[in-house]
């Protein structure tokens, strides 16, 4: 809970926000983004969201505020300026994202566990003519 108070003021902060106009709208979008950068770090509910990841987080929810009413855009052009957008607001924190999931086990896959049982092994009980 501190974590999401102090990631809660820290947005306030690099977006310049002084009033609690958008505090709503500021709350969705840390949730809605540690969300989803759980679900990329192969994270529980239950487990601890690492802190070294923060910014991650944080410079995520500052790209995803500043494009309200610009969502779904590729690009955006007026008068001269032209803004293009990522597919994906954690693109350029990818490999991050993949060097914390190496180093703290979350890369394996695994499809499940495989038993060999020998039936010419020994301790047979079937009965021998």
């Amino acid at each position: 809970m501190a974590n999401l108070i102090l990631q809660f003021a820290n947005l306030k902060t690099m977006l310049q926000l002084k009033s609690n106009k958008q505090d709503g709208l500021l709350d969705l979008i840390i949730n809605n983004t540690e969300q989803a950068l759980r679900f990329k770090l192969g994270l529980a509910q239950k487990d601890e969201f690492p802190s070294e990841l923060g910014f991650v987080s944080l410079e995520v929810c500052v790209r995803r505020y500043n494009r309200i009413s610009n969502e779904g855009m590729a690009s955006y052009s007026q008068e001269g300026q032209s803004i293009t957008f990522n597919s994906s607001d954690f693109d350029d924190f990818e490999s991050d994202i993949n060097t914390w999931r190496e180093q703290n086990g979350k890369n394996v896959k695994s499809l499940g566990k495989v038993h060999f049982i020998n039936p010419y092994r020994g301790g047979s009980r079937a009965v021998r003519p």
